[in-house]
């Protein structure tokens, strides 16, 4: 490693802080303006001094004077960053990630670094030469630092869980000359567990000497997501243990007008078991059934709750219902930025049943958060469709549950939305079987607009949400979301958003680029702002903005989004396909870009298609590789623990 660089003067390392945004309330503007009313320094920031900036007063000076004090933690980072040459903005999130004392932290241990987003082994490598003497590739917290950060980069695939031999490699890759005395130092910290591979098969009566557990097959995984399979595979155990039936299975009877037999079957199969699985595609009566248990529990004075990963999806469930829902977060009390639940073992949940609609977005935290809030006795069922996409989180959890065999599951098949949905119900359901069939949709639910590439693809998007889709089908631009597979190019969510603004909200951008009216997503959790907070993924519409902040309208309700949580707001007129699960808009343009070639499966087809409600225009522009990707091509496989744990615990 090589020499470290000079120290940076404080007014270069003031000058990265504000451009970075890191000073919270300042806008880019104010910041700009900050040298003019001789502001270039930490000794310069005084009440009075920031009162000579035009359009503040008094009290805007006092409280950017108070949360530039508030920020010392993260200045102090931005001095150490900026002395190795890196980026002020890799500060953003420093004390989540580390905590107050994080530029101490770095100091004693400059690849802890890599715990914040956005960060590269290069750059925690950088910091090392600036503030260690004799900083050494070999340095045993390098080491555990790449054992952590491989294990962390594969859960960004989904997988809770790799092969001990990858993260060897890894370690290899990056010169580590003993991989094994890393992986040692990573999980004696307590980062990392280590899993001894599964017994193999054997047959007890046989005479010959049981086989030794294949040592390729050990594992390593994060220590916060190899516990937290372990407890939904102990919780669901507990809870299958724990149930006792709590309707006698003929009151069915009371609520089977309309119902098929394997609806009915769903139906009594929560009345006795503590787990239990509905799944099934569009159209198939999951929403009938759910709203059929919940007509004869009602009628048995039984307490429920009902939750879906989105705040749409919760408001669905309720109309669907005529019962009260809200999201998963919020049903188990999520505590802001600290990711902790209110509700848990020491307070659990107060309902006897407790129904998750979309249960494919659960990932295997916000799985245990639920099961561990669930007292003895609570009867849980799982309502979801395993073609779509699994959760953006990792695991694998209602696949994992389904392949594992240890819980009840009713799988509907009948397709039956004709005439609310004929048209998308049978293209999702063909989708759904690997087939993709030419559109039949004289009333235009479904309509198919090809395009020759990436740019005339987002030209016709435009067009049709801006003019084609509320012409001809009445449908206002303000209930047509466009969903797309990417972020680049010109059919991705980022310059689709900037053309479907310049269109329907043209505007300046006065606060962090937003003016009201522009419709945004949340990219991340924030419960903890007033009144209700937001969910990641949750589409809003901002109605006002003031000095620093936003008031947006999300379905959940209006929130005023400062801080951090404006750097968690993109423009949502476009959306992943990732962020519109869950959700369901009466219009949607799927786009499906030559650049989306690589990333096409049928999961991510299926799930796209099935955000629609009342009308579904396509966008194919990516050829071939759409066929292909709906006839051969399925999820990336993900690495998991969970159904082997949940088939060991059941014997």
């Amino acid at each position: 490693m090589t020499a470290a660089l000079p120290s940076p003067g404080a007014g270069q390392v003031f000058a990265a802080f504000c451009a970075a945004g890191l000073w919270p309330g300042l806008g880019k503007r104010a910041a700009a303006e900050l040298p003019g009313v001789g502001i270039t320094s930490p000794d310069d920031v005084t009440a009075d001094r920031l009162m000579k900036l035009p359009r503040v007063g008094r009290q805007r000076a006092e409280r950017l004077f108070s949360s530039f004090l508030s920020a010392a933690s993260t200045y102090e980072v931005v001095e150490l960053l900026v002395g190795a040459g890196l980026p002020a903005k890799l500060a953003a999130g420093v004390a989540d990630g580390l905590g107050p004392d994080a530029a101490r932290r770095l100091r004693d241990d400059p690849w802890a670094l890599l715990g914040l987003p956005g960060v590269t082994l290069g750059d925690a490598d950088r910091l090392a030469i600036a503030v260690l003497k004799g900083a050494d590739r070999q340095d045993s917290r390098r080491g555990r630092a790449i054992v952590v950060l491989t294990l962390r980069t594969a859960t960004r695939d989904g997988h809770t869980v790799l092969p001990a031999d990858l993260v060897v490699a890894a370690l290899q890759a990056e010169g580590i000359s003993d991989p094994v005395a890393a992986i040692v130092a990573a999980v004696d910290g307590g980062e990392v567990l280590e899993h001894e591979p599964p017994e193999p098969d054997f047959d007890e009566d046989s005479d010959e000497e049981p086989p030794e557990p294949d040592p390729a097959l050990r594992t390593l995984s994060l220590a916060r997501f190899g516990m937290a399979e372990e407890a939904v595979a102990e919780n669901v155990a507990r809870l299958a243990a724990a149930a006792e039936r709590i309707a006698d299975p003929a009151s069915v009877r009371s609520v089977a007008k309309g119902l098929d037999e394997a609806q009915k079957q769903a139906v009594a199969q929560v009345l006795s078991a503590g787990v239990s699985l509905l799944t099934g595609g569009p159209g198939t009566g999951k929403s009938r059934t759910v709203a059929a248990i919940v007509k004869l529990l009602r009628a048995k004075g039984t307490d429920i709750a009902l939750a879906a990963p989105t705040g749409r999806a919760a408001k669905r469930l309720e109309e669907l219902t005529d019962h009260p829902a809200t999201t998963v977060h919020r049903l188990l009390g999520a505590q802001g930025a600290s990711g902790g639940f209110s509700r848990n073992e020491e307070w659990p949940l107060d309902a006897d049943v407790i129904v998750v609609d979309e249960a494919s977005m659960l990932d295997v935290e916000l799985t245990a958060a639920l099961l561990e809030a669930c007292p003895d006795g609570t009867h849980l069922l799982l309502v979801g469709d395993p073609a779509q996409l699994p959760s953006i989180g990792p695991g694998h959890v209602l696949g994992d549950l389904i392949d594992s065999g240890a819980v009840p599951v009713t799988e509907l098949r009948t397709l039956y939305r004709q005439a609310e949905g004929g048209a998308i119900a049978r293209l999702a359901s063909a989708v759904r079987q690997g087939e993709l069939p030419p559109v039949d949709s004289p009333d235009r639910e479904v309509v198919v607009v090809p395009a020759a590439g990436s740019a005339e693809a987002a030209r016709r998007v435009v067009q049709l949400v801006t003019d084609s889709i509320p012409r001809a089908l009445g449908i206002d631009p303000g209930s047509v979301q466009v969903v797309t597979p990417v972020h680049r190019g010109p059919a991705g969510t980022i310059e689709l958003n900037k053309a479907l603004k310049e269109k329907l909200n043209p505007g300046e951008g006065a606060v962090f680029g937003f003016d009201p009216g522009d419709r945004v997503v949340a990219t991340a959790n924030h419960l903890d702002l007033d009144p209700i907070g937001f969910a990641n993924g949750e589409v809003g519409v901002v109605t006002g903005t003031g000095d620093g902040s936003l008031t947006v309208d999300f379905s959940s309700g209006p929130v005023t989004c400062t801080g951090q949580a404006l750097f968690d707001l993109r423009h949502g007129w476009a959306i992943t396909v990732h962020r519109a699960q869950g959700s369901e808009w009466p219009g949607v343009v799927v786009v499906l870009p030559p650049e989306a070639g690589g990333m096409l499966s049928r999961p991510l087809v299926y799930t796209a298609l099935t955000r629609a409600q009342k009308h579904l225009s396509i966008v194919p522009a990516s050829g071939a590789a759409l066929a292909r990707a709906v006839r051969d091509v399925q999820a990336r496989p993900r690495r998991t623990r969970l159904a082997e744990l949940l088939r060991e615990i059941a014997g």
